[in-house]
């Protein structure tokens, strides 16, 4: 596969993976043209990996660390809502969704990831470890992590189970 064929059929799921990583759409952009110009100079070696996939998803997921480590880079716009749709608007279900996404941006980086990864981008605990360099069960312990943070956050009951 040349990487323009490659770009062209997985740029947009780059793009949405960076978007939930980032939880901006501008830096999104920005971060999937970066990695994709430094995979672009190594194409031929990720081509010949068995899975070229995973190896530009890891990309993306490091240079997302690696932008959030410099000190310069931590400011994040966010939009604050006076009013507050009550439960029987219309808008409340996407209320509901975008303060559960304000949560997980909230999370430490890792379990955010494997979040995104576990239930964005729907890939197994063996991929999520390939992507992010660790192990199947350093995967569940973080998901288990960042779920029980979320309930906590929510004020939901805790569950006694790894995976909802």
């Amino acid at each position: 596969m040349t990487f323009e064929e490659y770009v062209g059929s997985r740029g947009p799921a780059l793009v949405r993976l960076a978007r939930l990583l980032t939880g901006d759409e501008h830096r999104a952009e920005d971060l999937t043209q970066e990695v994709l110009s430094r995979a672009y100079v190594h194409w031929r070696k990720i081509s010949r990996a068995d899975r070229p996939d995973v190896y530009v998803r890891r990309m993306l997921v490091n240079a997302n660390n690696s932008w959030w480590r410099r000190r310069s880079n931590r400011e994040l716009a966010i939009d604050t809502f006076v009013d507050r749709p009550h439960r029987g608007d219309l808008g409340g279900e996407a209320a509901d969704r975008d303060e559960m996404w304000r949560l997980i941006l909230g999370l430490p980086d890792r379990q955010r990831a494997v979040l995104v990864l576990r239930y964005y981008e729907d890939l197994d605990d063996a991929t999520i470890a390939q992507i992010l360099d660790c192990s199947p069960v350093t995967v569940r312990t973080h998901a288990m992590r960042a779920l029980a943070n979320l309930r906590e956050r929510c004020g939901a009951p805790a569950k006694n189970g790894s995976r909802p």
